[in-house]
């Protein structure tokens, strides 16, 4: 059986802290270059030419920015029924297509990720700028670790049952 985890981040990088998935995924693709069975996808806006990827996928890590009536920096992590229930709430979004929506279209292939996570990251300010603000960029890293460490752990598990 051949697994591997799909790290996307996705979100607007011209509008501040709306970026932050991809930013965290260019962290990782600088400072974890090349881990086995982990493959880093810079996702932007989402469009449906995600779909392939993502069913291609065992184990899927979503970066975002998040609406977490939080902090400015926040990171939380919701998993599998919880983060499809956290989809399903209207947003504001400005991507392409919902992350919904390429989960359904897995779903309906019948590729779904058996594993999924969102790491989402509230933001201070979305807005025109091509950086996260001060107290996110600060929770990159924290982000980073997060996605690497539930990967490893999830690459764990599929050892084990094999």
């Amino acid at each position: 059986m051949n697994s591997h985890t799909l790290i996307l981040g996705i979100g607007n990088t011209l509008l501040s802290d709306e970026g932050i998935g991809v930013h965290v995924v260019r962290y990782l693709q600088t400072q974890h270059p090349t881990l086995p069975q982990v493959r880093y996808l810079d996702g932007g806006t989402l469009s449906f030419s995600l779909a392939a990827d993502i069913e291609a996928a065992t184990q899927l890590i979503v970066i975002d920015a998040a609406q977490w009536h939080s902090p400015p920096g926040t990171v939380r992590q919701l998993f599998n029924a919880d983060m499809d229930a956290f989809l399903q709430r209207p947003s504001l979004s400005v991507h392409e297509v919902s992350l919904l929506d390429l989960l359904d279209i897995s779903r309906l292939t019948g590729h779904c990720p058996a594993q999924r996570a969102l790491i989402g990251i509230q933001p201070a300010k979305l807005d025109w700028g091509t950086q996260p603000s001060p107290a996110v960029a600060q929770v990159i890293p924290t982000a980073a670790m997060m996605a690497l460490d539930l990967s490893k752990t999830w690459q764990t598990q599929v050892q084990g049952v094999l």
